[in-house]
């Protein structure tokens, strides 16, 4: 059956390990920038859907790091993902009715799981395209301090006294007009997409009263150099968004800035920290080329991996398909996409 934004959260509060993405505040997020939000669950599982509104009434369905499943009965046997047939079905009523071409599914697993899917009637097709990167580093957040600093890369740890010797200070901050403003700076200068103040306001309406993100700046002479998003469900932290000016880059504010970030999140009972996005590339391949490439994610990657986490792959992304011509279509286009 179908759930409310409320009914949902509540289904949320009994599975506190779901990811960020499965949340009714994302879902919430989602719909106020042209998409539908669907929660169904059947028993002890369920899924938060996102439907994208296409030309003559069809729509694009995307199930991001779900489903959702009980840590018990229904998760992971000997390794295998297992989820019955009941959510199954209540996932096909609820794309049927949106008139879905396909549905993607990018499950909250790494690609070293054996999450079979593929239950009953139902049948998935391995797709070629993610649209969450597929690559992160997930930086360990047990431990003491110390202990935290000393996995890091000694020039990462180097660089977060410096930044604090010279006299960077981080606190939490709430003027979204200045991050976007900031977030329009770096957008240009490293070439990534910025989404609307108004995302990222409602964001942080919707995540921080319920102690789910924070902003935070790092400032010299009480002037922001560098800014960062930062959002925790369960015992994951996620580092989604975040920018910096040109100036005083001499003083490192981006390093204190992710360190502040890690104690904000492991104060709050955070195991984990999530840097969201590096070249999908092997361990070696990214050591070995990161000093000379700097296009796309490879400018992040020299940042990131100062931190001393662990590069994880999440499981490639699964479709279900209810119009195969219209499927067709859709790779059809992906491809010609990537050609350009």
């Amino acid at each position: 059956m179908e759930l409310s934004f409320n009914e949902w959260k509540v289904f949320i509060a009994n599975h506190p390990e779901a990811h960020i993405l499965q949340t009714g505040e994302w879902g919430e997020l989602k719909s106020a920038f042209g998409w539908e939000a669907v929660r169904v669950v059947s028993g002890e599982v369920g899924a938060q859907i996102l439907f994208l509104r296409l030309p003559l009434g069809f729509t694009l369905a995307y199930m991001p790091k779900g489903p959702v499943v009980d840590d018990g009965r229904q998760t992971k046997h000997d390794g295998r993902w297992s989820v019955d047939n009941g959510l199954w079905s209540e996932i096909d009523r609820a794309c049927s009715a949106r008139h879905a071409v396909f549905l993607k599914i990018e499950p909250d697993a790494w690609d070293t799981d054996d999450w079979s899917l593929i239950t009953g009637h139902w049948s998935l097709i391995t797709s070629p395209y993610n649209i969450q990167p597929p690559r992160t580093v997930i930086v360990n957040l047990r431990g003491s301090e110390d202990e935290i600093l000393a996995r890091m890369k000694q020039k990462c740890r180097y660089n977060i006294r410096l930044a604090e010797k010279k006299g960077v200070i981080v606190r939490p901050w709430d003027d979204l007009e200045a991050f976007h403003r900031m977030l329009l700076i770096t957008g240009e200068r490293d070439v990534f997409g910025v989404h609307s103040l108004a995302y990222y306001r409602r964001a942080y309406e919707l995540f921080h009263p319920a102690g789910m993100c924070e902003l935070l700046v790092a400032e010299h002479a009480d002037k922001p150099l560098a800014a960062l998003m930062a959002f925790a469900s369960g015992k994951c932290a996620w580092y989604f968004y975040g920018a910096s000016t040109d100036e005083e880059r001499n003083r490192m504010p981006t390093y204190l800035l992710q360190w502040e970030a890690m104690r904000w999140a492991k104060e709050r009972g955070c195991e984990n920290y999530d840097l969201w996005g590096v070249p999908d590339e092997d361990e070696a391949t990214l050591e070995g080329h990161f000093t000379t490439r700097s296009d796309g994610l490879w400018g992040v990657y020299r940042f990131k991996r100062g931190f001393g986490g662990e590069l994880k792959r999440a499981a490639q992304a699964m479709d279900r398909v209810y119009n195969p011509l219209l499927y067709r279509l859709y790779l059809w286009r992906m491809a010609g996409r990537e050609g350009m």
